[in-house]
Formats: structure tokens, sequence, C-alpha cells
């Protein structure tokens, strides 16, 4: 995480979201995703969705509120990606990040199509009038 960069949780389209504080510069890392290191064939039985799955037969779940990270929103247009690095997850901006903008990422097809696309995706791309 970055010391010197400060976050808030609020209210967003989706729910809650993280907000970044003070601005971000493109490929500056954002925030760590973290959180107890399970097996994924554990992870597939817990209701949680807070899990980040590492393809290594391992998964984080990041659903411990010491984990900021876990209110990152997806986005079909992101303005951060998530990158596995040695066995952590890292979010870095895609592009600047403005203060008071929410910090989000794409969760990818298979997220999507199991949980967002059923309900309708709420993202500011998607909807952007709510």
């Amino acid at each position: 995480m970055n010391a010197h960069k400060s976050y808030r949780i609020g209210k967003s389209r989706s729910g809650k979201g993280l907000f970044a504080v003070e601005p971000f510069h493109k490929g500056e890392r954002v925030i760590e995703y973290v959180g107890r290191r399970i097996p994924t064939r554990e992870a597939d039985k817990l209701k949680t969705r807070y899990l980040f799955d590492l393809e290594d037969g391992t998964t984080i779940d990041g659903s411990a509120r010491t984990n900021a990270a876990r209110w990152i929103n997806h986005s079909c247009d992101p303005n951060c990606e998530a990158r596995i690095e040695g066995g952590r997850v890292f979010v870095y901006a895609l592009r600047g990040i403005a203060a008071g903008e929410e910090i989000t990422i794409d969760y990818g097809d298979e997220y999507f199509d199991t949980f967002i696309r059923p309900a309708g995706c709420t993202c500011a791309k998607c909807a952007p009038v709510l």
C-alpha cells in the first residue's frame, strides 16, 4: 500500500466504493489486495465475493475489513488494473486518477457473467445516469 496516499470508503453507484483522497499518476501503484491465502477449492465454498484467484491453486480471501482494496468496484471502463506480482496482488493506475474519483477495475469475464450481467452493470460506462 502507498503509505503516502490515502483513501476513503464512500457511497458509489454500486453501493460502497473506494475513492482516492489524493491524485494518482498513470502507472502508479494504488493499493495492495490483502487477506488470508487459502486453497481455491476452499474459497469456492465460501459465500463471500471478496476473493482474488491467484491461478496457482490459491485464492486471497479479502473479506477482512482491514483490506481496503475489497471496496474497489467493477467498471467496464476501469481506471486501474490488478497485477499479480510474486504471489501478491497490486492495483495500478491505468491513467491519472483525480482526488475524489472512485478507484475501479475490470473484474473479468467470469465474474462479470456470473454476478454482474444477470443484475445489470451499474458502472458509469453502462449506466451513465442513475
